[in-house]
């Protein structure tokens, strides 16, 4: 190629497959809309599974600094009733294929294995036009712009790049997460600490649920789902953060105080993330010069999936590039016409693990789940 790729996005997807493009010996370029690495933190733990998220690591010749980051027990599952009574037990014997790491690491180790330059901070994209040929001209908010040869979104649930391929627009699915915080758990909030054990814990109910994770040192880093329209929402007033997080309470009034407490004890503000879905099947007519990975392309519901099939994506598109030396819609041909059925596939089995956690089954549902999916001889109920 006569220049760089450009990329656009900071993501574990987008830098992940500028990390494979500089293994193959092959330049990138990456636009950041975010002042810098440390300008917001990176959310909280992450399971990397074999068949993608791995895979990608060992493509980016990753792989062993991946397995120093590695959360030991963190594959424990645990799935309690309302009253705090373990349904399901999963130990993590240290043989399971997902193992869990802290996003933002995973995210330094990318980034730290990049040539220096290759991201560029604080570029934030406001359009992207083509101009024919396969070539397109960003726009940035500060008012520069910058001609491209190939161009990646790697931009998110709402990425500048979409519209150049795709009309569709993420839609709110109906269900909701609010995070929540707690620190030095198993001194201060003993009980919840017992309660969410060294993994992830999963106490649901129709419509409703408790999830939370542990994360290194002492943190226990709650997911609490309600479905609701987002006018609910909206009428929580998050600047008072004690009130919003009682009404939110009150949602799971005669659970478990150990579990509750995990709402009503919070120690950070709380984030609401209102989740919204591209459609299952999203896909687009080749369009030259310009492609999507992760959620740009495939925003699904939360399912363990996002960051692993972003980082695949990755490493998939920096191998059909460096497989097609000089051409460029080769590359982008391959890259597609594989990315198409696999999101579509893992989009659809994220709906589906989405009802079974809180539709009108929840909690059998899951259990029933995790009872087909877990190996029998490390289960105890």
């Amino acid at each position: 190629m006569k220049s760089p790729v450009t990329i656009v996005g900071a993501g574990l997807g987008g830098l992940t497959l500028a990390r494979v493009l500089h293994v193959h010996g092959i330049a990138a370029i990456v636009y950041e809309a975010e002042a810098s690495a440390e300008a917001r933190t990176q959310g909280g733990m992450l399971d990397i599974h074999e068949h993608n998220g791995q895979r990608a690591l060992k493509a980016a010749g990753l792989f062993e600094e991946f397995r120093e980051l590695i959360h030991p027990g963190g594959q424990e599952t645990r799935a309690l009733d309302t009253q705090g009574n373990v349904l399901l037990h999963h130990p993590d014997d240290g043989t399971g294929g997902r193992p869990e790491v802290p996003r933002g690491e995973l995210r330094r180790i990318l980034l730290n294995s990049l040539p220096e330059g290759t991201v560029h901070w604080g570029s934030k994209v406001t359009a992207a036009t083509p101009l024919g040929g396969g070539r397109h001209l960003l726009s940035f908010a500060d008012g520069t712009t910058v001609t491209t040869e190939l161009l990646v979104g790697a931009d998110g649930a709402w990425s500048r790049v979409r519209s150049l391929l795709s009309a569709n627009k993420p839609t709110y699915v109906g269900t909701s997460f609010i995070e929540t915080y707690l620190f030095d758990a198993d001194v201060r909030h003993r009980a919840s600490a017992e309660a969410v054990g060294g993994g992830a814990m999963f106490a649901l109910a129709p419509g409703k649920g408790i999830a939370a994770h542990r994360e290194p040192n002492g943190v226990l880093h709650t997911y609490v789902a309600l479905t609701k329209p987002e006018e609910w929402f909206a009428n929580l007033d998050f600047s008072n953060p004690a009130s919003a997080l009682a009404r939110v309470a009150e949602e799971f009034d005669g659970w478990a105080r150990a579990l509750t407490a995990l709402i009503t004890d919070g120690e950070t503000a709380p984030v609401l993330r209102l989740i919204h879905a591209l459609p299952v099947a999203h896909q687009w007519d080749h369009v030259p010069g310009v492609t999507l990975l992760g959620d740009a392309a495939h925003l699904m519901v939360p399912s363990g999936e996002g960051a692993n099939l972003a980082m695949y994506d990755g490493a998939e598109l920096g191998a059909a590039i460096a497989a097609n030396p000089g051409d460029v819609e080769a590359a982008l041909a391959a890259y597609e016409k594989d990315l198409f059925p696999r999101s579509a596939s893992e989009a659809a089995d994220a709906e589906e693990l989405l009802e079974l956690c809180y539709g009108a089954n929840a909690p059998q549902s899951l259990i029933d789940f995790f009872g087909s999916h877990l190996p029998a001889e490390n289960r105890s109920e």
